[in-house]
């Protein structure tokens, strides 16, 4: 079998000073490495770190992410060239390869470039009379990104036994696979994309050579993927308009340019069903669920989980159900809003701002309508996992209504954890919605009192048609489990 290397700029594992100085190691966070780590079989503990020896082209999987903070920084000195053996820890004989990235090429490649600018780009973002601003400062910016980038080129080209495959994933590492195949045209490269893909008269706005260098970073890729149809037209339509040789085949699903051929796919990601019920049958998501329905009594009971990341709308969907009390006072004091808003990238201003509004919000919301035995909104900030899926289980009805979304997983994790039958209210520019839209109740995230009515109309919804739809938007999201998704994209480089 061929040796398998994942590259990512977040890892399966981090970690954190303990008092005494030591290292303590635990599960690295995000849905990407949620999703990676359920490919390999990364359990929730891996235990105590082990820093073996030097290798190169070991069996099994090496997955090479970045050192995100100094404790990260300071495993990945201690290791021989930041290797990390997770062996006997439920990574199925993986090696973690942690890379030593200087912080200040990290910030400015991750902060500056990364969520700063093609995170903007692809989720149509920017507040186009002030940003972006490409000036000396931006292309200082880019050329740690370049770095950061070609960082992680080297170690895969280091480690990779010949003919390995390669799964780069993501905006981070657009360059990546570009700089690998330069370096080792032997090797068989998969480039995922988790985000959108920006139509070309908003990808424009990056500079030219910038905006090139992304789309022929991807092209190194034997195979590029995507989440939805959409996504990867709009990558098909960028490299037509912004590369001068590129040839487009759409009836193929190719790009080909300088000789080489990278096929475009479109893999759908959706949930692992009996992983994700095994985890809510837990104690601690069954005592949060016990409480939530103590807090929530017979009243029906709207959710939403988001980061509070500009693209999710929680503001938004926060004035949807202010404008539904205002117009339906037949729900005061017969529903409850949980809003679980968990801080996201607070290096940015933009997102601390954002922050702030969303508490804003939800405190005019409490003041307006709130009584002394009832508070229409609950607005939860720190993260707990365990909550999040008790949430799912007691929901009546779930909101997910992002400005622009590559997937979406909480739209599929809701339905497969509930208990009664929720009903899914869903924005269109979700990547989900390719999938969901036959159930889920579709609304423009833009339009407030669409959101609102649709929100009427959901907690209207007979309970038998609720669990009947939600049964089918279960079915849909377990159709594609993480292991089939990655599975789809290692067979496509053959």
């Amino acid at each position: 079998m061929s040796q398998v290397l994942v590259a990512s700029n977040r890892g399966p594992v981090s970690f954190s000073l303990s008092e005494d100085g030591g290292l303590v190691m635990r599960r690295g966070g995000g849905g990407l490495v949620s999703g990676l780590a359920g490919v390999v079989g990364a359990g929730p503990d891996p235990g105590p770190p082990r820093f073996p020896g030097p290798g190169r082209g070991d069996p099994g999987v090496l997955w090479v992410c970045a050192s995100l903070g100094d404790a990260d920084r300071a495993a990945a000195r201690r290791a021989p060239e930041g290797r990390l053996d997770l062996d006997g820890h439920d990574i199925g004989g993986a090696a973690v390869r942690m890379l030593d990235v200087p912080a200040d090429t990290f910030h400015r490649a991750y902060n500056g470039v990364a969520n700063s600018t093609l995170w903007f780009v692809h989720h149509l973002l920017f507040d186009t009379p002030r940003v972006p601003h490409f000036d000396a400062r931006a292309r200082r910016d880019w050329q740690s990104y370049e770095a950061y980038n070609a960082a992680f080129a080297d170690a895969l080209a280091r480690d990779a036994a010949p003919g390995a495959k390669v799964a780069i994933q993501d905006y981070h590492l657009s360059l990546a696979p570009r700089m690998l195949r330069d370096r080792r045209p032997d090797l068989r490269i998969v480039h995922f994309s988790h985000t959108p893909w920006a139509p070309p008269d908003y990808y424009r706005l990056l500079p030219d050579d910038i905006g090139a260098q992304v789309l022929h970073g991807v092209l190194g890729a034997d195979h590029a993927g995507f989440l939805t149809g959409r996504w990867a037209a709009a990558f098909l339509d960028c490299c037509e308009r912004f590369l001068p040789g590129a040839r487009v085949d759409r009836a193929a699903g190719t790009v080909t340019r300088a000789g080489q051929a990278t096929r475009v796919g479109v893999h759908g990601l959706g949930v692992d069903g009996d992983a994700l019920r095994r985890r809510a049958a837990e104690q601690d998501v069954v005592e949060r669920a016990r409480a939530l329905r103590d807090q929530v009594g017979d009243r029906q009971l709207i959710v939403r989980i988001d980061r509070t990341e500009l693209s999710k709308n929680i503001v938004r969907g926060l004035a949807a159900y202010r404008e539904l009390l205002v117009n339906h006072p037949e729900w005061h004091g017969r529903v409850v809003h949980l809003a679980f808003a968990y801080p996201s990238r607070y290096d940015l201003s933009e997102y601390r701002e954002y922050t702030a509004a969303v508490q804003r919000t939800a405190k005019q919301i409490t003041d307006e309508f709130g009584t002394p035995d009832w508070d229409p909104l609950v607005l939860q900030v720190n993260d707990d996992y365990p909550r999040s899926l008790a949430a799912y289980r007691v929901a009546d009805v779930l909101l997910v209504n992002p400005i622009r979304d590559g997937m979406n997983l909480v739209a599929k994790e809701g339905p497969v954890l509930s208990e009664r039958g929720c009903a899914l209210v869903l924005s269109r520019e979700a990547g989900a919605a390719a999938e969901l839209s036959g159930d889920a109740l579709m609304v423009n995230p833009f339009d407030v009192s669409q959101t609102a009515e649709t929100l009427h109309r959901a907690l209207l919804m007979p309970r038998e048609r609720r669990a009947e739809r939600c049964a089918r938007l279960a079915a849909a999201a377990t159709a594609l489990p993480p292991r089939r998704w990655f599975a789809g994209q290692l067979a496509a480089l053959d």
